[in-house]
């Protein structure tokens, strides 16, 4: 299994790297994939470029077992839409499980993102569940969760797409946001992201102000 983890990364920390490995051994996944998105469609746009970004990940992942850095949507040109990348990675993976993570609150606007219902055509969802955030309260939403809801991995395990499987997982309240004024302001980071992240922000002078 296939496990796809986008975002900003801008930087990436120990909130997104907890995470992603509490669901790769949860969810059984063989890999985790961390794309970095080239353009924001519904979010500020990055502090620093693809390039950099894409060089703290690998940073960040390099000797965990599993974790790969993939860097198609900084070489795809325009808005970076989901149901894009999921396109390029099951014509690469053909009808291998492919799990899109994302967190509780994406997951509540799952329904307004651009073609979410081929989004579960092209992969399953794996919903990372923080404790005390597990209310998704639309009535669309939860009809989806009933129709679509794997009660345990073996079943996305068993089928390339379609599913939504919830997993559990350390809530670490880490924003990058907060690690980008303090690097700004001449307040250490340390312990908040992987020594390696540090050492690239400190080396390219990255959210320096």
């Amino acid at each position: 299994m296939i496990g796809i983890f986008g975002g900003t990364f801008d930087p990436i920390h120990y909130g997104h790297l907890r995470t992603a490995l509490e669901v790769m051994q949860g969810a059984g996944l063989d890999e985790v994939r961390f794309i970095p998105l080239h353009q924001a469609v519904h979010r500020e746009q990055p502090v620093v470029g693809g390039r950099s970004r894409l060089q703290m990940i690998r940073a960040a992942i390099r000797g965990q077992p599993g974790f790969v850095a993939d860097d198609r949507e900084l070489r795809r040109q325009g808005e970076s839409y989901t149901v894009d990348t999921l396109g390029s990675l099951r014509a690469e993976f053909g009808d291998r499980s492919i799990c899109l993570i994302v967190g509780g609150d994406a997951f509540r606007e799952f329904l307004t993102w651009h073609r979410p219902l081929e989004i579960l055509d092209l992969a399953n969802l794996i919903v990372m569940q923080r404790p005390g955030h597990s209310d998704f309260s639309d009535p669309s939403l939860q009809a989806l969760i009933s129709e679509r809801k794997a009660e345990h991995s073996e079943l996305i395990r068993q089928q390339p797409a379609g599913r939504i499987f919830f997993q559990p997982v350390t809530q670490l309240e880490i924003s990058a946001t907060r690690i980008r004024a303090m690097v700004a302001a001449g307040a250490s980071a340390r312990y908040l992201m992987p020594e390696a992240v540090l050492r690239v922000i400190q080396k390219n002078n990255h959210y320096s102000g």
